[in-house]
C-alpha cells in the first residue's frame, strides 16, 4: 500500500479519469443534451409583446409528455428521469461496493460503469424527436447511472493512492483535468453544430454526432487510467463456485467438477443475496460509525443539504436558461463554456485558499456564493431587457464556486476518514449514496415545483434554503489545516 501512495504515475492515471468522464458532465448533463431535449420538445416559438420594454420577445410553446395517462411538462419529466437514475445508483452502489471489496476488483467495477456510460452517450444519437422521446430518456438514465456509478469507485481510490497532505491538490487536479478536457470537446461539438451545420436539421444531425464523440472520448481516454490504476480491495478466501454473473462465459459451462450448472447457480444466488444483505447492513453500520464522530456528523449533514442545491442546479441550469429566459442556443453554450473555464480557476483558487484559511472556511464561502446565485435566479425575468447580462453574472458566480466546492468536499471527507483504513470503498459508497439521496430529493423537488408553478424560479428559490441549512451545519466542523504536514 505504501508503494501505491503518492506514486506520480498512479496519481496521474487517477486524475486523468476526470479528463475522460467529465465530457459526459458538460456535454450531456450541462450543455448540448438539455438544449437538444428542449428543442425537440418545443412545438414552436411564439412572439409576445412586453409593454414594460416595448419589445417583442420569443416564448417557446412546448409539447407535453404522456406518462401513464397523465400529461407532464417536458422539463419536469426530464427532472423526474434524473431522479430515477440516481435512485438506481443509490440502490446499486452499496451492493457493488461490497462486491468490489469482497472480490478485490474495484477497478473492474469502475470499468463496467465507465463503459455503460460511454455506450449510453452514443445511444443518445438515436433520440430524434417526440416519437422516441422515451428512448432518449432511457439512454439519459443509463448514461447517468454509468457516470455516477463509476464515481463511487473512482472517488474511493483517493485515500488509497494519496496521503492527506496531497489529497486537496490531487482532487483539484482531477477537476482541472476534467474541465479542460470537457471544454475542448464542447468546442469541437460547437464548431460542428454552429459552424459546419447549414440549417436546423443539419444542426440536429451534428448534435447526434456530438453524442457519439462524447462516448468515444470517455471510452478512449479512460484506457490510460485502467492501464496504471491498481486493483484494490480486501479479497476474501471463500468465494462461490465460478462467479457466474460476473463472468457470463461461465453460464455456458457444464461445471461438472462443481456439481453441475444448477449447483453453481444456487451457490451464486445465495452469494449475491448474502452480499446484498451485508452491503446495506454494512452501509447502515458505517453510517452509524461515521455519525458517532462529531466532525463527520456535522460535515456529512452539511454536505447532504448543500448537495441538494448544488447538484440539482448543475443538472437543471441549462434548461433554466433555455426555458425561463429563452436564451439562444449558441449564447447558452458559450456561457456554459465560460463557466467551465472559470471553474478551472475556481478549483485552483479554492485549493490554495484552503491552505491559508482551512477547508471549512473555503466551503462556507462557496455556499454563501451559491445562496447569492439562487436568490438572484429567482428574480430573473425574461421581460427584463438586461436579463441576459444578469444570467451571465449568475453563471460567473456558479462557475467560480462549483469546482471548488466539489473538490474541497471530496478532499475534506477524505481527510476526516481514518487514515490507512481498508474500508475506503464503503466509506466513499456512503458518501456517494448520501450525495445521490440529496440529488433524488433535489431533482424531485425541482421537477415538482416546475409542474406546480410552470416555471423554474420557485425551484431555484427552494434550493437556497438547502444551502443555508448546509452552511449552518458545516460551521460546527472542527478541521485542522493541512499543508505539507498536519498542524494544530
Amino acid at each position: 500500500m505504501n508503494s501505491i501512495k503518492n506514486n506520480p504515475k498512479i496519481m496521474k492515471a487517477w486524475a486523468l479519469y476526470d479528463w475522460a468522464n467529465s465530457v459526459y458532465s458538460l456535454v450531456i448533463t450541462s450543455t448540448i443534451f438539455p438544449i437538444y431535449f428542449s428543442i425537440l420538445t418545443t412545438i414552436r416559438e411564439k412572439s409576445e409583446y412586453v409593454q414594460e420594454t416595448g419589445k417583442w420577445i420569443k416564448v417557446p410553446e412546448r409539447y407535453t409528455i404522456n406518462v401513464f395517462g397523465t400529461e407532464y411538462q417536458p422539463d419536469a419529466v426530464y427532472g423526474y428521469s434524473l431522479t430515477i437514475s440516481f435512485l438506481i445508483v443509490v440502490l446499486l452502489s452499496p451492493i457493488l461496493s461490497s462486491l468490489a471489496d469482497t472480490i478485490g476488483n474495484k477497478k473492474s467495477f469502475l470499468q463496467f460503469f465507465c463503459y455503460l456510460g460511454a455506450t449510453s452517450c452514443m445511444g443518445l444519437a438515436m433520440f430524434t424527436g417526440m416519437q422516441n422521446v422515451f428512448l432518449g430518456l432511457l439512454f439519459s438514465i443509463t448514461a447517468s447511472v454509468g457516470f455516477w456509478g463509476s464515481l463511487v469507485f473512482y472517488n474511493s481510490f483517493l485515500p488509497d493512492i494519496a496521503t492527506p497532505d496531497k489529497q486537496d491538490a490531487l482532487s483539484a487536479r482531477g477537476y482541472v483535468y476534467g474541465y479542460i478536457g470537457s471544454v475542448i470537446l464542447v468546442i469541437i461539438c460547437l464548431v460542428l453544430i454552429q459552424v459546419l451545420a447549414k440549417d436546423a436539421e443539419q444542426a440536429k444531425i451534428y448534435t447526434r454526432i456530438s453524442f457519439l464523440l462524447t462516448g468515444a472520448w470517455w471510452f478512449g481516454f479512460s484506457q490510460y487510467t485502467f492501464k496504471y490504476l491498481p486493483q484494490f480491495g480486501n479479497v476474501k478466501d471463500q468465494l462461490p463456485k465460478d462467479l457466474v454473473l460476473l463472468n457470463y462465459k461461465n453460464i455456458f459451462k457444464k461445471h461438472e467438477e462443481q456439481g453441475g450448472l444448477w449447483e453453481v447457480l444456487k451457490d451464486n444466488i445465495a452469494f449475491y443475496i448474502d452480499i446484498t444483505r451485508q452491503s446495506f447492513r454494512e452501509l447502515f453500520k458505517v453510517g452509524n460509525k461515521l455519525f458517532k464522530d462529531r466532525n463527520l456528523k456535522f460535515f456529512l449533514s452539511g454536505f447532504f443539504f448543500y448537495s441538494v442545491g448544488m447538484q440539482t442546479i448543475f443538472l437543471m441550469a441549462t434548461l433554466f436558461g433555455k426555458s425561463e429566459i429563452n436564451m439562444a442556443q449558441e449564447k447558452l453554450i458559450m456561457t456554459l463554456l465560460i463557466i467551465q473555464i472559470i471553474a478551472i480557476v475556481g478549483a485552483l483558487i479554492f485549493s490554495r485558499l484552503s491552505r491559508r484559511i482551512g477547508n471549512k472556511n473555503v466551503i462556507s464561502i462557496a455556499i454563501i456564493l451559491w445562496i447569492v446565485a439562487c436568490l438572484s435566479a429567482y428574480y430573473l425575468k425574461k421581460e427584463n431587457p438586461n436579463v441576459e447580462y444578469q444570467f451571465y453574472g449568475i453563471a460567473g458566480i456558479i462557475g467560480l464556486v462549483m469546482g471548488g466546492l466539489q473538490a474541497m468536499s471530496r478532499s475534506t471527507y477524505s481527510k476526516l476518514l481514518p487514515e490507512n483504513g481498508m474500508d475506503n470503498t464503503t466509506y466513499f459508497s456512503f458518501y456517494d449514496v448520501l450525495e445521490k439521496i440529496a440529488i433524488i430529493l433535489g431533482t424531485f423537488i425541482f421537477a415538482t415545483m416546475i409542474e406546480k408553478y410552470h416555471n423554474m424560479r420557485y425551484s431555484a428559490l427552494s434550493m437556497s434554503l438547502f444551502f443555508f441549512v448546509g452552511l449552518v451545519l458545516i460551521r460546527f466542523v472542527k478541521l485542522k489545516v493541512i499543508q505539507e504536514k498536519e498542524v494544530n
